[in-house]
């Protein structure tokens, strides 16, 4: 008990415990939200008679809000704290999940769209200062093992948000009628929570902590060079665009994929499938922080990368139960990837790494991008061939993890040390 205490315990000798389990709540919130956001595609092409093309623009509406708040998330961090920023995020969730209710009367696309977008803009606050906070709730040494506790709330939100989705939201996708006044409850459920915990941050004491990279440059003796001549970084922003657009993709089209290539499987059997394939996705992060204990991050980073890009080749090729096997291993091997891409990127950044941060987190912007691209290939050449969008975005993160070594040691000067650590996770 101790030595948990420790891993919890500042350099001033306080311990934050208790402020740790409150952040894990906001792992666990936008976890919850994204496990939920998955049922709403298949949703909407049967209650509004929508194509895959235009309920794409779920996943649209929803990153374009991390997009956009990125950064003046990290801004409201530095200029208020991070109680406040955190403070400002639900509000905007709390705000975003209530529209939900008067959105089921006006019924029209625009109106859901309009409550995701909102939801996000505040989840982005959230996530953008929680990931990072994470890392300095006690001793550096011990800043994996806290981010990885906090990934598994994570984990745990997007299962229940996954399954309390598929029976409440996919169970009436088979009516005559399909209507979407069932979209309140689990909304309304959302605002309701975390008004909740809005009044817990309210009180809690969330000391406004900083890690000592952010002060200090680059290297000693070193002139400070800017982000965009960074090639290790430019390549992970890049990378993050490419694996969030893959992971959308994948995430937004299970249950069609299913449903298309196994007979008989209805949209609510098919979202329990999806939950499964979000248990072996939490024990992927589980497990993540072994991987890369025994490998060096970018190696795992490339095979992960590369074992990803072959399910997609055997999800298209093969079908049936075998493609959705493939495509339920692959949530495992994606597991890593946002925290080692984004570890690789902000290795040696220095007082860029906030802005660094900030950039990786509007990388999400690919999830919005892609998937209506995803949804318009499955419209006109089959849902199978759709899932060339992912195949080839495994394919860049795969080259990156090869050759980041030589892209960290050209913009270090140096031949570097024995790689990356992972602390932080989406």
């Amino acid at each position: 008990m101790g030595r948990i205490k420790e891993m919890f315990r500042t350099s001033d000798g306080r311990g934050h415990v208790l402020t740790f389990v409150l952040v894990c709540s906001l792992f666990l919130l936008w976890g919850f939200c994204s496990g939920l956001l998955d049922n709403l595609n298949k949703h909407f092409q049967n209650s509004l008679s929508i194509s895959k093309f235009q309920s794409g623009f779920v996943q649209n509406a929803f990153y374009m809000g991390y997009f956009l708040m990125a950064l003046p998330a990290g801004m409201l961090a530095r200029r208020f704290g991070y109680k406040a920023g955190i403070l400002i995020g639900l509000v905007l969730t709390a705000a975003g999940a209530f529209w939900f209710v008067p959105a089921t009367q006006i019924n029209t696309y625009g109106a859901f769209l309009a409550g995701l977008f909102l939801i996000a803009t505040g989840l982005a606050c959230l996530e953008t200062i929680a990931n990072p906070y994470t890392t300095v709730l006690g001793p550096p040494a011990s800043a994996a093992t806290r981010i990885n506790l906090a990934q598994t709330c994570n984990g745990i939100g997007w299962i229940t948000g996954m399954l309390i989705g598929s029976v409440i939201i996919l169970s009436a996708t088979h009516q005559v009628n399909v209507s979407n006044e069932q979209l309140k409850i689990p909304y309304l459920g959302i605002g309701i929570a975390v008004t909740i915990l809005i009044v817990v941050f309210g009180f809690a004491d969330v000391p406004d902590l900083r890690a000592e990279e952010e002060f200090r440059p680059e290297a000693e003796g070193k002139a400070t060079k800017p982000l965009i001549r960074r090639a290790h970084f430019t390549m992970g922003v890049l990378s993050q665009f490419l694996y969030v657009a893959a992971q959308t993709g994948i995430f937004s089209f299970f249950i069609n994929y299913a449903v298309v290539n196994v007979d008989g499987l209805s949209d609510q059997a098919a979202g329990k499938w999806q939950a499964g394939a979000f248990f072996l996705f939490t024990l992927g992060r589980l497990t993540g922080s072994a991987v890369v204990g025994f490998m060096r991050p970018e190696r795992a980073l490339a095979g992960y990368a590369v074992i990803n890009a072959v399910l997609m080749v055997v999800a298209m090729a093969a079908g049936g139960w075998t493609g959705v096997v493939a495509l339920m291993a692959s949530f495992f091997f994606m597991s890593i990837m946002v925290p080692t891409i984004f570890a690789l990127s902000i290795r040696g950044l220095g007082e860029h790494t906030k802005l660094g941060a900030s950039l990786l987190v509007m990388a999400i912007v690919g999830g919005a991008i892609m998937t209506p691209l995803m949804g318009y290939i499955a419209d006109r050449g089959g849902m199978r061939i759709g899932f060339a969008i992912p195949l080839a975005c495994f394919g860049v993160v795969a080259l990156y993890g090869a050759i980041w070594r030589k892209l960290e040691d050209r913009d270090a000067g140096a031949s570097g040390d024995g790689g990356a650590r992972v602390i932080v996770g989406h």
